[in-house]
């Protein structure tokens, strides 16, 4: 465990180099995790070792306001998700472009990565998540507002333990723990965006989405509006692609990363 000073957060950051770097200089890829109930850990149990053994070079840390990471009261808006990202890079010295890989509500930060500072950004990686467009406001002030309600019910934490597991059911007393003593749920809702066209994105962008998930509905989207960009969807697959099809995203997003790294090959 590392806990590095970044901006105004005390951030806790896992970093795993590899010991036999791809190509001989090991591409970075940072993993930026989910909402309220995810942390780092969910990288650690399953993409991040991978990866490095592979020969990438893996940084993944905690949000503000989840697992190790500084929990302040206010400051939840999505650009300073995006400004965090930028001071963990500055702390931990990467100065060159990364491929960032969002799960759900890291995809956004890593489109508002791109769209805010290309400079810093290989690629962005989605699995599971949407760019933070006008739309994307609406569902995660509906979705939040909704979760602070439910989830400080102790009816509905015991049915949550009953039905999914005691596990389960910590990991939505932690969510609600963070939504009771902070502005996360009216924060993000009033976030800066970026236009449904995604024009502010420029990087390449490779997303893997879930069949019955909802999400995959982006696909025709995302394929018309962003200039280079490759979608999977894993069919019979819900929002959990990271923790339920780890083995296949494993070689989809170690492929993109391995094939954008390289320099394209010369015509002869």
């Amino acid at each position: 465990m590392s806990r590095i000073r970044a901006g105004e957060l005390d951030v806790h950051v896992q970093r795993l180099a590899p010991d036999v770097p791809l190509d001989g200089d090991a591409p970075v890829v940072v993993c930026v995790h989910g909402l309220l109930t995810d942390s780092l850990a969910s990288y650690y149990f399953t993409l991040g070792p991978a990866f490095a053994e592979r020969g990438l070079d893996v940084l993944m840390y905690d949000l503000r306001g989840h697992g190790r990471t500084t929990r302040p009261e206010s400051g939840y808006q999505l650009e300073r998700f995006v400004d965090d990202l930028v001071a963990v890079l500055d702390a931990c010295g990467v100065t060159r472009p990364v491929h960032v890989v969002g799960n759900s509500f890291g995809a956004s930060v890593a489109f508002g990565l791109a769209a805010a500072r290309p400079d810093r950004v290989a690629s962005v990686v989605v699995i599971e998540g949407e760019p933070p467009t006008p739309e994307w406001t609406r569902h995660m002030a509906d979705g939040l507002a909704d979760a602070k309600n439910r989830l400080a019910v102790d009816e509905v934490i015991e049915w949550i333990e009953a039905n999914h597991g005691a596990h389960t059911a910590r990991l939505s007393k932690a969510a609600n723990k963070i939504l009771q003593t902070t502005t996360i749920a009216e924060d993000i809702p009033r976030s800066a965006t970026i236009a449904p066209d995604l024009s502010a994105v420029r990087c390449p962008v490779f997303a893997v989405f879930g069949g019955d998930s909802g999400l995959a509905a982006q696909v025709p989207h995302f394929e018309t509006h962003l200039a280079r960009c490759r979608c999977v969807v894993l069919p019979g697959q819900g929002h959990s692609v990271l923790v339920e099809r780890t083995a296949e995203v494993i070689e989809l997003v170690f492929g993109w990363v391995r094939d954008t790294s390289r320099p394209p090959a010369r015509a002869r």
